[in-house]
């Protein structure tokens, strides 16, 4: 993917609560017709200074950013999922590896980065800090 910079379109976002297996925080992002998708294993930060595991996953169906609900036994992701954030963000610079964001949500907001371990699956997420 070529690098791109700032864009002046506005995305929506969702961060759900996923009480599945394991209790974890599904970042999805509004992105080419989709909802990229990461999960993060511990509650994203809200302050800079607290780094978080993003694990990318299975892109979803954008009808799924309003999704809540319980997700029944045997069925993949089972357990009970609600909106734990929401808004709008804008891309500040996308590459392969990186993704520099700034979210309006209702919990968080400010500058955010997504950086990829080399090309893995595995991305930090973290709030930048203001100089």
């Amino acid at each position: 993917m070529k690098e791109t910079m700032s864009t002046s379109s506005t995305a929506r976002f969702v961060i759900q609560k996923h009480d599945a297996t394991r209790l974890h925080y599904d970042f999805r992002l509004e992105m080419d017709g989709v909802l990229k998708s990461w999960a993060i294993p511990k509650e994203p930060p809200k302050e800079p200074g607290i780094k978080r595991l993003a694990v990318q996953v299975e892109d979803h169906q954008l009808d799924y950013i309003d999704f809540e609900g319980v997700i029944p036994e045997g069925k993949y992701g089972a357990g009970k999922v609600e909106v734990w954030d929401k808004g709008t963000y804008v891309i500040r610079h996308r590459s392969d590896n990186k993704i520099l964001l700034s979210l309006q949500g209702e919990r968080l907001s400010g500058d955010y980065t997504l950086l990829r371990f080399k090309q893995d699956k595995n991305w930090l997420f973290f709030k930048n800090k203001h100089v």
